[in-house]
């Protein structure tokens, strides 16, 4: 791996501690608009008639195009997902998950609530509070958001509890394998975590965000003019995760779980 493409300490540290990183031009701007104009046909909306976006929130399902795949697997990336995983532990992303397109709305979208992203669950179980997550993060090992548009602070941003994980790690630890539904674990509104700073997923199209699987997020109404484009896929581990891993081999996925619960 080219040596300018590595993560730093400081960024690999920021991860452990914060629960996400930051990628600036993790993948090509013309990339990202050529993204958003297959994106821009799959809502049914003209980009250039406002009159058609009619809805907050229009969610559009896996597209299994080359050039979003291009765009989850560059070199950059890569290299990302080796140092925040480990080299052979994550799978190549084929598609980027769901895309939830913010537009201009008067309307409460009514999916703005803090929660964290489930990873397994009973097959064709179609109610999602029902599926689960684990300490050991079964089927998760990275919440990624990708932006296909330039996102300011009007452009609803990702709302992101800093240090969240950590409150999440030790919620979930004496529930073992089994883990927690979405159900139980926003039973109390995420109050353990109320406590954490925020920060937003801003950032020029071709920005990625990656995040610990437990981190505290929320959607927001967007109160720009301009709809926002993002992915949000996960990035699932070929090797289960093993939060007491030896010490020397334990990815920073790993490491921040285990520093939340402590020795």
């Amino acid at each position: 791996m080219p040596h300018h493409l590595a993560l730093s300490a400081a960024q690999i540290e920021q991860f452990i501690f914060e629960g996400f990183v930051r990628i600036d031009d993790a993948f090509p701007r013309d990339l990202a608009d050529a993204c958003r104009r297959i994106l821009w046909l799959a809502t049914g909306c003209a980009e250039d008639a406002p009159a058609t976006w009619t809805r907050p929130v229009v969610r559009i399902g896996e597209l299994p195009n080359p050039l979003f795949r291009d765009a989850g697997n560059t070199p950059k990336l890569h290299a990302a997902y080796d140092a925040l995983v480990g080299r052979g532990r994550w799978l190549p992303r084929g598609s980027l998950g769901t895309f939830p397109i913010r537009f201009p709305s008067p309307e409460d979208p009514g999916d703005c609530g803090w929660h964290v992203d489930m990873s397994f669950g009973t097959e064709n179980e179609p109610d999602f509070m029902k599926w689960r997550i684990n300490v050991a993060s079964k089927g998760r090992a990275l919440l990624m958001l990708f932006l296909f548009s330039d996102v300011g602070e009007d452009d609803a941003p990702t709302r992101l509890r800093v240090g969240s994980h950590f409150d999440i790690a030790r919620r979930l630890a004496p529930h073992g394998e089994e883990g927690l539904t979405l159900g139980e674990l926003a039973s109390n509104g995420f109050a353990e975590s109320a406590h954490r700073p925020e920060a937003l997923a801003t950032g020029p199209a071709g920005t990625v965000y990656l995040c610990h699987p437990f981190l505290v997020h929320a959607a927001q109404p967007l109160r720009g003019r301009v709809p926002r484009f993002l992915g949000q896929p996960a990035l699932l581990p070929s090797v289960p995760l093993d939060p007491l891993h030896a010490e020397g081999e334990a990815s920073p996925v790993e490491r921040a779980i285990r520093l939340a619960l402590g020795p």
